[in-house]
């Protein structure tokens, strides 16, 4: 009887005990290598000098005033000994750092093999202590329920990676063009609905590939675009969907407002954009200026859908730069494979459509503004970089053989829906290119006349051709 009230009273001891603030990387605190929540501690080494053995004077608190001042001096490294069971013992090398989540003048031990594990101490019976280990298993499963993935933010060397992983450095492989819905009514008020600007953007894909821009559908989707609205655009839009069972009348709609809480009636357009990409990728090509070329050697012009092309280059001179840099080999190679060599990039900025406005027009660039860019390029004995899309992937692997650049890698193709799919060759139901003698909107004539672009500010078309006596056409 003596004997059970001796180790009643034994278990009923308060002593000092492990408490795991943080696990380590590895969950590795529930293995019998680390210390665990409930084990028994029985001496700290704290540096060379200051040793001390269990029972420790004020338990917890006598401790952190001990790490307090050893903190204080400099003096962190403390290697810490427990007991687990009867006759188990465990140590860890570690280093005392501040517990900020406990308040000031706390502290807890980070171990030096894994910085992401830390304890801290606790006052604890001795049978708790003996409980709390024997739990170690049903107490492992419930961490395992309670564990949370953890997110966070990592800097990352955007300049560097643009620089060294993008073929035109700062500028994407990836072509799209935004539609916005055509507007029903002089006034703009109102708008057509978004199944007509999805068929706005079939026919101008369509439409640009029958008439032979070497281009392959990719991806389409709406975007929600926030502007200002009032008077009879208001009126007819705002609180659309009164409920969810008005919602179904968004479905289609194009443009839809609300009221935010200040009044002010916002409206929500919804666009289109849709995603392309060049058949066989994108080539560059670097025209080298001699001191003695007085032209480029060939032509450019625009398609109805907004594509720059080269629409013809000059014959039987071995020595004019686009023969040189092999661009009239590519577009004779392009007029035989029914396509136009349509230029993309120029000094790598890109020179393709990118919007289609509510009234219709597409927002393209000007082939005269380019043509003086090309011209001073001549003049400036500075050399030309364009890229042009290809129609053939073989074709890119030749490209890299002959150019110092390399050609622009194409995202992974998705099968094309049928009723837009590019057939291989020509057939009866296929606009074919026209030569570029009988272009309309070629920068040459087939009867000799030079031709001098006017702007015009209609909207759907950026310039128009008015006859003028000039020595050269070409750039």
């Amino acid at each position: 009887m003596t004997m059970d009230r001796r180790q009643a009273s034994e278990r009923v001891t308060v002593v000092l005990s492990i408490e795991c603030l943080k696990g380590s990387s590895k969950a590795d605190e529930w293995t019998g290598d680390m210390l665990q929540t409930g084990d028994i501690v029985e001496e700290l080494k704290i540096g060379s000098s200051v040793s001390v053995r269990s029972p420790f004077k004020n338990g917890k608190v006598g401790i952190q005033r001990l790490l307090h001042s050893s903190f204080k001096s400099k003096d962190t490294s403390i290697q810490v000994r427990v007991r687990r069971g009867d006759d188990e013992f465990a140590e860890l090398q570690a280093c005392i750092v501040p517990n900020e989540s406990a308040g000031k003048k706390q502290y807890m031990l980070r171990s030096i093999d894994d910085p992401n594990y830390a304890v801290g101490f606790c006052d604890r019976t001795e049978s708790d202590c003996f409980a709390l280990q024997a739990s170690r298993n049903s107490r492992m499963v419930s961490a395992l329920t309670r564990t949370q993935l953890q997110d966070g933010y990592v800097a990352y060397p955007w300049g560097r990676k643009m620089q060294e992983f993008l073929t035109v450095p700062n500028s994407s492989c990836f072509l799209s063009l935004l539609f916005f819905p055509k507007s029903s009514d002089r006034a703009a008020s109102r708008y057509n609905d978004l199944e007509d600007t999805l068929a706005r953007a079939n026919a101008w894909l369509t439409a640009s590939q029958s008439s032979g821009v070497p281009v392959v559908f990719m991806n389409i989707h709406t975007e929600s675009l926030l502007t200002k609205i009032s008077g009879e655009t208001a009126s007819s839009t705002v609180n659309i969907a009164g409920s969810l069972s008005d919602l179904a009348n968004l479905s289609n709609a194009s443009l839809y407002g609300f009221e935010d809480y200040h009044g002010v009636d916002i409206g929500v357009v919804r666009a289109v954009r849709l995603w392309y990409a060049p058949l066989g990728g994108e080539v560059p090509l670097e025209i080298k200026i001699k001191e003695s070329d007085t032209k480029l050697g060939f032509a450019i012009s625009r398609t109805e859908e907004g594509f720059i092309y080269i629409s013809s280059v000059i014959d039987g001179d071995d020595n004019a730069p686009s023969t040189r840099s092999g661009l009239s080999d590519l577009y004779k190679e392009a007029l035989a494979a029914s396509k136009w060599l349509v230029v993309s990039r120029v000094s790598n900025q890109k020179v393709l459509p990118w919007m289609v406005s509510s009234s219709g027009a597409i927002r393209c660039f000007d082939t005269v503004s380019l043509s003086q860019k090309l011209s001073l390029h001549r003049h400036a004995k500075v050399p030309i970089l364009i890229h042009v899309f290809l129609w053939d992937p073989a074709l890119a692997s030749s490209s890299r053989g002959s150019n110092s650049s390399r050609a622009i890698a194409t995202p992974p193709v998705m099968p094309l829906p049928p009723e837009i799919q590019l057939a291989r060759q020509p057939n009866e139901n296929q606009v074919m290119p026209l030569p570029p003698e009988a272009s309309d909107d070629s920068l040459s004539l087939s009867d000799g006349r030079d031709l001098r672009p006017d702007r015009d500010t209609a909207g759907d078309a950026s310039f128009r051709f008015h006859d003028f006596s000039l020595p050269n056409n070409w750039v």
